[in-house]
């Protein structure tokens, strides 16, 4: 059996229907994130620009849905066919990507499921046992459900059921004051300003990517994976996942997957679910496709680690609500065993305005000290087995027989699990049988450091990953017919 197998204008904050935002946002509950751009968007055009410099300091108060426009930075590096991956074991960039209509589903709207690249990775599925859970209407708001959200806990359905994941799902960093940095639903030109940002102060986050925008800006995905940073996946027009058939389902995950793997030649085993819109289907079906749920972190009062970047560019709140608000919620770090990951977004200018002139500010400076990580690494999952290609973790993804045909074309393209490269160094959680903390955990970690201490660290955060991948293994072994 078969198992897992652009260049365009965004429009500018200031062109975003606000109303449009808030009425979604105020529909959606708990459902933090924001909408997907319009699909009036064309690859070929150009990145929005304006008088105002996108690296000057900006006032607070400034920071509304209708904020004045600030230009778009351009790239100051390209990278050639053939450039080294930044990743040990990934193959070379490839041939840089080239935008041909007819190739790609329309942006911004669910893909057909009648495609030979949908019908290829439906196979991925076979075999497994994935809950029959009915599809959920009003893009998931619980009180237009009551039947699925009085079964939210038996569906683990994390919109409806504060606090409810799976041991599959990764949900926070391991380790105490360790802050787990983010952006969802670029890559889109205001990512460069976030990139310069990042790069000024030495910190390395991860970017989950919209298969619309992969295509629309591939050259600055391409910046952000050279940089070092990591790539996930966040589906291919940004929708309520729980409110998708199966067969939508594959497809929203099976062409972001296969945009990021055309762009940078290597595909992902991570996703984040919009919205955070995740319930044991959808989770089953992702981890099929041998992709690992990653969601932001509840604290133990229920609140979310959520900047609320997203309320202020739907011109819900103003900049100052949004920090005031996410500055209350950090005041729980210091009471939780665990560090944390927190939502932002590079989509737009105001959420990007956010992050790199006050959020992430106030992390660096905070006393206590934070320490700033991309969530691969804070969760102990070494860089190679962010991506199939390069992945050595012989847990997962589960590969019977065949590997996976990611493009879609009917012939397997990406090695399975435990790669060429060989071993499973990611630290598999099998050392005690169980993969709790004390156990050997399989691998290094990052296992750079000379302190007894980090090194510590790293084996405990190595292989609590560990535990996420053997559930998943077990999950998945389980649902076998």
């Amino acid at each position: 059996m078969k198992l897992t197998a652009t260049l365009s204008a965004l429009l500018s904050v200031a062109a975003v229907s606000a109303s449009h935002n808030a009425r979604d946002h105020q529909k959606r509950q708990a459902s933090p994130s924001p909408p997907p751009p319009p699909s009036t968007t064309n690859p070929g055009g150009q990145a929005p620009t304006g008088a105002l410099d996108p690296t000057e300091s900006i006032a607070l108060s400034q920071l509304t849905s209708g904020m004045p426009e600030r230009e778009a930075l351009t790239a100051t590096t390209s990278y050639e066919a053939g450039a080294t991956a930044p990743v040990s074991g990934a193959p070379a960039l490839p041939t840089p990507f080239v935008f041909t209509p007819g190739v790609w589903p329309a942006q911004d709207v669910v893909p057909p499921t009648d495609s030979d690249e949908v019908k290829e990775w439906m196979k991925e599925l076979e075999g497994f046992d994935i809950p029959d859970l009915s599809v959920t209407v009003e893009d998931a708001m619980c009180d237009s459900n009551p039947e699925a959200k009085a079964a939210a806990e038996e569906r683990g359905w994390w919109t409806c059921a504060p606090g409810l994941t799976r041991d599959t799902d990764i949900i926070n960093c391991p380790d105490k004051m360790t802050w787990g940095v983010s952006f969802d639903d670029g890559p889109s030109p205001y990512s460069r300003t976030v990139l310069k940002y990042l790069d000024e102060q030495d910190i390395k986050a991860t970017f989950f990517v919209v298969g619309s925008r992969v295509i629309e800006s591939p050259d600055i995905l391409v910046e952000e994976y050279m940089a070092g940073h990591e790539i996930s996946i966040h589906t291919w027009s940004h929708r309520h996942l729980t409110t998708l058939t199966t067969e939508e389902i594959v497809a929203e995950l099976g062409w972001t997957r296969k945009a990021i793997q055309t762009v940078l030649g290597v595909t992902p085993t991570t996703m984040r679910p919009p919205y955070g819109d995740i319930d044991d289907r959808v989770r089953n079906i992702a981890l099929a496709m041998g992709l690992i749920p990653i969601i932001w972190t509840r604290t133990p009062s229920g609140a979310q680690m959520d900047t609320e970047d997203w309320k202020v560019a739907g011109g819900l709140v103003t900049g100052s609500q949004s920090v005031d608000s996410f500055n209350a919620i950090l005041g729980n770090a210091s009471i939780m065993d665990t560090g944390f990951i927190v939502l932002q977004h590079d989509l737009y200018q105001v959420t990007v305005d956010l992050a790199v002139h006050f959020t992430l500010n106030s992390a660096l400076s905070h006393d206590p000290p934070f320490t700033l990580k991309p969530i691969g690494e804070c969760a102990g999952v070494p860089a190679s087995d962010l991506y199939r290609e390069s992945n050595t973790n012989s847990s997962f993804p589960i590969v019977e027989g065949e590997d996976t045909d990611v493009d879609g074309d009917g012939t397997p393209d990406t090695p399975g699990a435990g790669n060429e490269n060989g071993g499973n160094g990611n630290g598999n959680g099998n050392g005690n049988g169980n993969g709790n903390d004390n156990g050997n955990n399989g691998g290094t970690g990052n296992g750079e450091s000379d302190s007894p201490d980090a090194e510590g660290a790293a084996s405990v955060a190595s292989s609590r990953f560990g535990v996420v991948c053997l559930a998943a293994a077990t999950l998945l072994g389980s649902l076998l017919v």
